[in-house]
């Protein structure tokens, strides 16, 4: 019968059985197995726990299954066990620089030495070791100069050599988000919390990729519960400030534009701006805001600078399109509205905006036509007296002869003017003309053959005004 095995007031199972477990767990190993070889080791553990081996041989199966904690837990325990245990120191080298635990390493690598002065077996994590410490160096030297994309190149460089390290996940996924790629940033930072839970540098992360996405509420609260996990986290701290401060600006600005206090609402929004030039989501947003109000305040051009701004920030901000098109409309720059709603149509082709687009085209056909009310210096609402007097003294301030001791370019001048009163006044004293001009119809006039003399000529003999003897040639 065989008999238990006795450590002190403990008395184990048979060690035989634990034997026979490791062996038919180096099976599998060697098949590559490496989750059934886990439970057996774990058996033979159960049975014989102050066998050194049994946890050596876990501590290499978590290791291929890309758990370092577990295996470096596994190798030192071992370790423990028996402190000449050189695979396991060996294990030990390899487990910190994957975790990328520099000094541990170093150490691990010095009392290995110390043990055998003459072991050769980790000349080349030793160098690594040596690489890594270096690439560290210069990407934390990076990040510190906000030289986030260099910090990111370094900092791919030393997850080369420790892939399991969570402080070098950490330090990309923070370059990534402040370099704008919110989404990898997030994927990463998820990962890191979903490894470790309580990593406050995880949960601030997590919280800044929240932050930039415009979700000030639960990057507040992110960043809140990194400082309870580590009071001493500046970043944290100052992102809490920035955040908290971000969103009551915010918040009030929105409540003054909801209640008509406009030049308030502006200077919310304004201050809001300052806080944090970085973010771009939220500043998109507040430029936006900040556009509507000055559009209310019928400040067009403002509007169109502050849509502006929110485009650079979010090119695809369709609300910032469609309004810098209307202040452009107000402020009677129809090529530039036209071109704003035949990029707002390539975003999202609705029949709003084709309608829109639509009169942006009609305005600026008008707009290209001669305004004949301006050219007699009268509005629209001008009576058929009113037009008749606009042009007799339109008419005779242009006539050429009053200028015929003028330059020839001069003469030019006043020739192409006194043709264009001529015109004006044959459209607007014309009521269906000038219906149809009043609608933005089409007149189907050419000019190309008018003849402003003869109509001077006709003005004045049923007026009995004074005449020239003016033609053009």
């Amino acid at each position: 019968m065989r008999n238990p095995i006795k450590s002190g007031k403990k008395i184990y199972g048979d060690c035989s059985i634990a034997e026979e477990k490791k062996n038919e767990g180096n099976e599998h190993y060697k098949a590559q197995n490496y989750k059934q070889a886990l439970r057996l080791y774990s058996d033979a553990i159960t049975i014989c726990p102050e066998t050194p081996a049994y946890y050596g041989n876990r501590a290499a199966c978590y290791m291929m299954l890309g758990d370092f904690k577990s295996a470096l837990a596994d190798s030192r325990h071992s370790i423990f066990l028996d402190s000449k245990f050189e695979k396991s120191y060996i294990r030990i080298v390899k487990c910190c620089l994957a975790l990328g635990d520099i000094v541990g390493c170093e150490q691990a690598i010095k009392k290995l030495l110390e043990n055998d002065p003459k072991n050769l077996a980790v000349n080349v994590e030793l160098e690594n070791c040596k690489q890594l410490r270096a690439l560290e160096g210069k990407a934390f030297s990076s990040y510190n100069q906000k030289d986030y994309r260099t910090a990111l190149y370094h900092t791919d460089g030393c997850l080369k050599y420790a892939p399991a390290s969570l402080k070098y996940k950490l330090l990309k996924a923070e370059c990534l988000v402040l370099l704008g790629r919110i989404g990898d940033a997030n994927d990463l930072a998820v990962l890191c919390m979903q490894a470790d839970s309580s990593n406050a540098e995880a949960v601030y992360v997590r919280g800044l990729c929240l932050y930039y996405k415009d979700n000030l509420e639960k990057g507040l609260i992110h960043f809140e519960r990194a400082l309870s996990l580590d009071p001493d986290n500046k970043n944290a701290r100052e992102m809490r400030f920035k955040a908290k401060n971000l969103k009551e600006k915010k918040e009030l600005g929105n409540e003054l534009f909801k209640t008509g206090k406009l030049r308030d609402a502006q200077t919310a929004y304004t201050e809001a701006l300052v806080i944090d030039p970085t973010n771009k989501d939220m500043n998109s947003k507040l430029f936006y805001n900040r556009a509507l109000v000055n559009s209310r305040l019928a400040v067009h051009a403002d509007a169109v600078r502050d849509c502006t701004s929110a485009l650079d920030n979010n090119p695809a901000y369709l609300k910032a399109l469609i309004l810098r098109a209307k202040s452009h409309n107000a402020m009677e720059k129809y090529e530039e509205c036209v071109k704003d709603y035949e990029a707002a149509l390539k975003m999202e082709r609705t029949s709003e905006i084709k309608n829109l687009l639509k009169e942006a085209k009609h305005s600026l056909k008008l707009s290209k036509r001669k305004d004949y009310y301006k050219i007699l210096g009268i509005d629209k609402y001008a009576t058929d007296n009113d037009i008749k007097k606009a042009y007799r003294k339109r008419a005779l301030v242009h006539h050429p002869d009053r200028h015929a001791n003028a330059s020839d370019e001069e003469k030019r001048e006043q020739e192409r003017q006194f043709k264009e009163v001529g015109e004006a006044y044959t459209i607007l004293s014309d009521s269906q003309k000038k219906s149809r001009y009043d609608n933005g119809q089409d007149l189907d006039e050419d000019h190309s053959g008018f003849d402003p003399n003869q109509m001077y000529r006709q003005f004045f003999q049923y007026s009995a005004g004074p005449t020239f003897g003016f033609s053009f040639n």
